[in-house]
């Protein structure tokens, strides 16, 4: 049994269109997708369909999955002063698109985690960040004190393998006999290899053997979409996201913490000031 775990598409149709005939090629016989489907790209509404018309998927729920349906209800569990800031603008698009579409409650049936108990292997649990909250990072960077309780499982035993996903960044570390797995993103990886990022997990009689796959593709499409379906001229976000794809590093979170630091407003000027203090964020 070969199964392909994907995740952090956000709406790249072109990056997920190369993970897939990929992992037809491996022989990947079953698809795990860990969240984040939707948001920052251009193509949510193709790459939801895309998945939803398959017979060989399962789907947990990411933070960005949530976060548009949140978005469209105004909740009271994202800050007020959100609705209101231009910021948002490619969250307020994309949230619009799937709406249109009849796609942007599809997620709310999908569960947080999913977990793979086959035969005399050990145990597999799959969640978009952990168990706990799909926006908490599992890496070889979270406190081992954090990780023995993310390795426990509710019976009083040892999970074989976690997957997480959700940091952009492709990671294999061992834990005290369990192996931690990142998947790494489909869609916008931030490692500076642009490739797209999946796992494939690997059926054997001596256990779980995991590969982890970059495939590369070519971005002149979905970068030209970002202009062409209107998701740019949206605002400062979206030109961070398309940056992002074409740098293959994270801008927006460090962006977003540098604002915070520095209690300034998130507007083009101070995204210029942010991209002179680290030129290796700057794309041209």
């Amino acid at each position: 049994m070969r199964i392909a775990v994907l995740a952090d598409i956000h709406g790249n149709a072109d990056a997920l269109e190369a993970v897939l005939r990929d992992a037809q090629a491996q022989g990947a016989g079953r698809l795990i997708v860990n969240g984040d489907v939707v948001n920052r790209g251009p193509d949510s509404v193709q790459v939801m369909q895309t998945l939803l018309d398959r017979d060989d998927v399962t789907f947990t729920l990411g933070n960005h999955d949530d976060l548009l349906r949140l978005w469209q209800a105004r909740s009271d569990a994202l800050p007020a002063d959100w609705y209101a800031d231009p910021f948002w603008g490619a969250t307020a698009w994309s949230t619009e698109q799937l709406d249109r579409a009849g796609l942007l409650h599809v997620p709310a049936s999908w569960p947080m985690t999913v977990e793979l108990d086959e035969p005399g292997l050990p145990r597999v649990q799959i969640a978009h960040g952990t168990r706990d909250h799909y926006r908490e990072s599992l890496s070889d960077r979270t406190d081992p004190a954090r990780l023995d309780g993310l390795v426990a499982a509710p019976d009083g035993g040892q999970y074989g393998v976690i997957v997480g996903s959700h940091i952009h960044r492709p990671v294999r570390h061992d834990h005290r006999g369990t192996l931690i797995l990142n998947t790494g993103a489909v869609g916008s990886p931030a490692t500076g290899d642009p490739r797209a990022q999946y796992l494939l997990l690997d059926a054997r009689a001596d256990g779980w053997h995991a590969t982890l796959r970059a495939v590369p593709y070519d971005r002149t499409g979905v970068l030209g979409r970002f202009q062409s379906s209107g998701l740019l001229r949206t605002g400062l976000s979206a030109q961070i996201f398309r940056d992002e794809i074409i740098t293959a590093r994270s801008l927006y979170t460090p962006y977003w913490a540098w604002t915070e630091e520095a209690r300034q407003p998130r507007t083009p000027a101070t995204w210029a000031a942010f991209l002179h203090s680290r030129p290796e964020a700057q794309t041209a």
